[in-house]
């Protein structure tokens, strides 16, 4: 039987980098991902459609992300999706399904030193894909981030 796992992403940063330290002293940034399909109906209407994705990075690279990535970043990401399970401070099994990125290449052009002192600007479709983002989807994401920083910290 023949196996391939294998990611392909372009999407906008949904925040910016969080870079954190396992005990060992490894680096590991999770990058939230608005990935954008445009598409046409039955009825030849346009729609959008949001796909909110993690990334997790390690090493250097987590580093160099978090140094050069912020909100609303264009962002090409290379991976394998990675599935992990942990119990919560409730002994409830929690699992997720993550893609781990092996290649992270940086897309749009890089800040010139007059706005690197100015804040950054976001792109639209990121700003858009936040606010559409389903609260249940945050709140899981957010207490999945909590769980995972209490077994590693």
């Amino acid at each position: 039987m023949a196996n391939f796992n294998k990611v392909l992403l372009m999407g906008n940063l949904t925040k910016d980098p969080e870079l954190r330290y396992t005990p060992q002293g490894t680096a590991v940034a999770n990058l939230r991902l608005a990935v954008n399909r445009r598409f046409k109906t039955k009825n030849q209407e346009t729609k959008d459609e949001v796909c909110f994705i993690t990334a997790v990075v390690w090493d250097k690279q987590a580093e160099i992300c978090n140094q050069y990535l912020h909100k609303g970043s264009p962002v090409f990401v290379e991976g394998r999706l990675q599935s992990r399970s942990w119990e919560d401070n409730a002994g409830q099994k929690r699992s997720t399904i993550e893609v781990r990125a092996e290649r992270v290449q940086f897309l749009g052009s890089p800040p010139s030193r007059s706005t690197e002192a100015a804040p950054a600007q976001e792109a639209v479709p990121a700003q858009e894909a936040a606010q559409q983002e389903q609260s249940s989807e945050s709140t899981w994401l957010n207490e999945s981030e909590a769980d995972t920083n209490e077994t590693q910290g």
